[in-house]
């Protein structure tokens, strides 16, 4: 009876010291905040939630990721560097070119008219996660792999048949940046920024004639229904974006959450890497836009792309310098890579 009592006795024990070991664990769990701008149906919004899922998993359960999609922290873009760096929150999806104002020189890494080849972009890669690791380490936020954006074909999208810059001559053209603009310009070309969500609009009102824009992704502003022609450019150099960790979130981080922290990040990366360049993507996205009604033209003359990157990279190196010394080693660190 009495080893009966002791068996008993010893089981509870070992429960309750279990149940004390879990709630320690619970209690040790760290969850952090994580700051996305992007709607929930990019498709870089499934790789930011892969990548807490991740984290979860190789951590245990002791890190968690709370990711906010569509800005719904209330943060503003052009914030974000200051609040990380303050510790106002934890993480965040970066884009180097959001940050004009705080850090020009991050803007300056990566231009359109870098690459006239899909493959470029995979060759430079390396070069530019290393600038903007640079660049971002200035701001006290550590970066943790990222998400390889989709190499997408970029075309002029026109009301009326343009395949030339000579035709270009005459229109209004909606561009993303003030690079675009100033690459426009050195063309003899009206261009100016209209931001996405105020696109269709433009277009159907006559503000511009046509839309600078990511063939590939077209349809999902319906640019078929304002426009009816298209003429490919050239490919999208399209900048990562990165997850930044700040300083203050990472300190508090024991070295098992932080290794979940930086496998799952770079394993987002390599998946993504993978992924960026798809040939057979582009051609289905190409036979879509036709039952759609447009229209595709001859793609612009390897003559007219020389000229546009040209003009791309004279402004690009302008834009460089004006950003200072951090934008020039930028600048030159990147277009050597792409012209080794």
């Amino acid at each position: 009876m009495k080893d009966k009592n002791l068996c008993k006795l010893a089981k509870i024990v070992t429960l309750l010291s279990l149940t004390t070991m879990m709630a320690t664990a619970q209690a040790d769990a760290i969850t952090l905040n994580f700051h996305s701008g992007l709607t929930q149906s990019r498709p870089e919004a499934e790789h930011i939630d892969a990548f807490a899922r991740l984290v979860e998993e190789k951590s245990g359960g002791e890190l968690k990721i709370d990711v906010y999609h569509a800005g719904a922290l209330g943060l503003r873009e052009a914030d974000i560097l200051r609040t990380l760096q303050r510790g106002m929150a934890d993480m965040a999806l970066l884009y180097g070119e959001y940050y004009t104002r705080d850090a020009p020189a991050l803007a300056s890494i990566y231009a359109q008219g870098a690459i006239t080849q899909a493959d470029q972009h995979l060759d430079i890669l390396p070069v530019i996660k290393e600038m903007y690791d640079d660049g971002f380490a200035k701001w006290n936020i550590h970066t943790v792999g990222g998400v390889v954006a989709p190499i997408f074909d970029v075309g002029l999208h026109c009301k009326e048949p343009v395949n030339s810059l000579e035709e270009l001559q005459d229109k209004k053209v909606r561009v993303w940046s003030r690079h675009l603009v100033e690459t426009f310009d050195e063309l003899g070309i009206a261009a100016q920024v209209i931001p996405q969500n105020d696109m269709y609009m433009a277009l159907q009102t006559g503000v511009v004639d046509c839309a600078y824009y990511l063939s590939t992704v077209a349809k999902t502003v319906s640019l078929q229904e304002v426009t009816k022609y298209e003429s490919y450019l050239h490919p999208w150099a399209a900048a990562p974006w990165i997850f930044g960790i700040s300083e203050r979130a990472l300190g508090r981080l024991d070295d098992n959450q932080r290794q979940a922290l930086e496998e799952a990040g770079q394993e987002i990366w390599k998946t993504t890497r993978e992924l960026a360049v798809d040939a057979e993507r582009e051609t289905l996205a190409r036979e879509e836009r036709e039952e759609l009604g447009i229209t595709l033209l001859e793609p612009f003359s390897d003559a007219d792309v020389e000229t546009f990157v040209t003009a791309a990279w004279k402004t690009w190196k302008r834009m460089a310098e004006n950003a200072g010394d951090d934008g020039i080693r930028y600048y030159e660190s990147v277009t050597q890579a792409l012209s080794e």
